[in-house]
């Protein structure tokens, strides 16, 4: 039992410090490469007080701004609900952090005789993910219902119904990857790709784009932030809140984005596979982190590029393009998976799949025309 709960804590306390210590990191590597983008110098002021040490190139930043989430006054509106005003922000994180464990991220060093310390393989561990982190639609319009504010409830809302419409694409992708694994342990999906990942074949491949565009949904990120646009809807769901609260708000969005990242890293890209982990197993933590900070990379790069998407377009996108797409990869694989032949699967998989992209574009895309202006005589 004293063994037991010795492995627990050597799994649990290195991912909530981990992750939560890579999450300040994070946020000073998005200001930084939006900062580049927009030809702009980024944080670097911050220094390290009483010691030589100046700027740092602004790493001290997340620091100093979590130091002012601490001293921040925390205002409640008069007639919200209190218990829930203050129940969201918790259940906002909670949900993030409970998913972290469920990945195949292999801690490296070993314990009372064990190869490495996973978190918790389950053999049901993606179906468990999703019914997890759909808690998170549930601690967002509590948030937006417990504030008493009109624009908190309609971002509330719209959270809600984004949300909702993008978690279908999103478990379709990967009920191809299930289906080609053949189970939901994440540890089997990541061993099933030791000799091919499955993004290198056209029906993985396009459900690894489904799955990140719906990704981006889920988390609320560029240039799907409709949530909390603030030029028609303030700040969304957390407009009432400050201080502490909004920064757990914060805490639990980037934690959502490691956590979806992980996912797509162990159902499309090899988990932890990499070059040298064979010599040296402890490079697997390595690759798996390094894989998730790419497609973080991807995600910050979009929001520094693309402008945001209207209502209307995103649920379009969604119920449109997204869903057709991704019930017609699961034939796909299916028949590719069925026929056992690579060489027949990539031209007849990868012609269907862009077809069929191709025209459900051009089905649901308004006749567009010259814009014609008129002026007063």
């Amino acid at each position: 039992m004293t063994q037991t709960l010795l492995n627990l804590l050597a799994i649990a306390v290195p991912l909530a410090v981990g992750f939560a210590s890579l999450f300040a990191f994070t946020t000073w590597l998005e200001r930084k490469i939006l900062a580049r983008i927009q030809n702009r110098i980024g944080p670097n002021r911050i220094s390290l007080p009483f010691t030589r040490f100046r700027r740092l190139f602004g790493l001290i930043q997340p620091a100093a701004d979590g130091l002012k989430m601490l001293a921040k006054e925390d205002i409640v509106p008069r007639d919200a609900d209190k218990l829930l005003h203050l129940l969201a922000p918790i259940l906002s994180l909670v949900p993030p952090m409970m998913v972290l464990c469920l990945l195949p991220l292999e801690l490296p060093y070993a314990t009372a005789g064990m190869r490495a310390l996973q978190a918790a393989a389950l053999d049901n561990a993606v179906l468990l993910f999703f019914a997890i982190t759909s808690l998170n639609t549930l601690a967002v319009f509590m948030a937006g219902w417990a504030s008493r504010n009109k624009y908190s409830l309609l971002g509330g809302m719209r959270a809600v119904a984004q949300m909702v419409s993008y978690e279908i694409p999103l478990v379709l992708s990967a009920a191809v990857v299930i289906m080609a694994a053949g189970g939901m342990n994440a540890q089997a999906i990541v061993e099933a790709q030791r000799a091919q990942w499955f993004i290198f074949t056209p029906w993985g491949l396009a459900a690894f784009l489904i799955f990140f565009i719906a990704s981006l949904a889920e988390t609320n990120r560029s240039p799907f932030d409709l949530p909390e646009a603030e030029s028609e809807i303030i700040a969304g769901y957390f407009t009432e809140y400050s201080g502490f609260k909004f920064a757990l708000f914060f805490l639990g969005e980037y934690l959502a984005i490691f956590a979806v990242s992980g996912l797509a890293v162990t159902l499309f890209l090899g988990g932890g596979a990499g070059p040298w982990v064979a010599a040296y197993p402890a490079l697997s933590c390595v690759w798996f982190l390094a894989k998730i900070f790419a497609l973080i990379f991807v995600m910050i790069w979009l929001r520094g590029t693309l402008p945001r998407l209207r209502v209307d377009q995103l649920m379009g996108f969604a119920w449109k393009f997204l869903l057709p797409l991704s019930l017609l990869n699961l034939f796909v694989a299916a028949a590719a998976l069925k026929l056992a032949k690579p060489w027949l699967s990539w031209p007849v998989g990868a012609l269907v799949l862009y077809g069929a992209a191709v025209a459900l574009s051009r089905s649901h895309r308004a006749d567009a025309a010259p814009r014609t202006y008129s002026y007063a005589e």
